[in-house]
């Protein structure tokens, strides 16, 4: 019932997932990152607990395919569950249970994982992989919308859309930024408007946040704006 991406950014090593579906409030559920060091989609009839194991067994530094291993060899219900992982050696891997409802399955590459169940058709996948490779281009969010969007215009969700989201960590214990649209009969076309609105301030403003090396971040409000002005001044149109 979901399609989603893990992307891994080699030069950054920023770490971002977006998904969308016939389902409500996907971005609660299926994505879940450790900053810097992986990521976890839990998915199809999703386990709730996959994501936050997960994270715990990225933070004891396990690989990918042990994380999949170990999540799904305790779960009965493994056969109805599809999940992809990035691991902490930096790897991808993922389980498409055998009673996922087709079309589903998944593609694996050194810088990102694509899976998907319930989809229109393997050309989902394949869409969003090609777009994600051919639009490097665009500024990460919108990339990663796009390659979405591209999987969307194949068939997406065969049942129809409802929810997406877009979830992004740099290397704070923060989200760069966190968009999620809950129910909305275009959802992809609400996540690139939020992904527009949070150019008009929040991606300027997160500049001055507190981080691991200035734990206090600008808080004084003349350099804060006077900050944020010259940001906004020198975007590009």
């Amino acid at each position: 019932m979901t399609w989603s991406i893990i992307f891994h950014e080699p030069d950054s090593g920023r770490i971002a997932i977006a998904v969308a579906t016939k389902f409500f409030a996907v971005g609660a559920r299926v994505p879940s990152i450790e900053p810097t060091r992986g990521a976890v989609c839990s998915q199809a009839l999703f386990n709730p607990f996959y994501g936050p194991r997960g994270l715990q067994l990225i933070r004891d530094g396990l690989g990918a395919s042990d994380i999949v291993r170990l999540l799904t060899a305790s779960d009965p219900g493994r056969a109805n569950r599809q999940l992809h992982v990035l691991g902490a050696d930096g790897a991808f891997a993922a389980h498409t249970g055998a009673d996922c409802v087709p079309w589903c399955g998944h593609w694996i590459g050194e810088t990102m994982s694509v899976a998907g169940n319930m989809l229109a058709g393997p050309q989902v996948i394949s869409e969003t992989v090609r777009t994600m490779r051919e639009r490097a281009d665009l500024a990460l969010p919108r990339r990663l919308i796009e390659a979405m969007r591209a999987g969307e215009r194949a068939g997406g969700d065969k049942r129809g859309k409802q929810s997406a989201a877009l979830l992004i960590y740099g290397d704070q214990d923060y989200s760069e930024l966190d968009l999620r649209v809950d129910d909305h009969i275009e959802p992809l076309i609400e996540l690139s408007r939020l992904e527009r609105v949070s150019r008009e301030h929040w991606t300027h403003f997160r500049s001055f946040l507190a981080t691991r090396d200035n734990p206090a971040g600008t808080f004084n409000r003349a350099e804060l704006e006077a900050g944020i002005e010259r940001s906004l001044a020198a975007e590009p149109s």
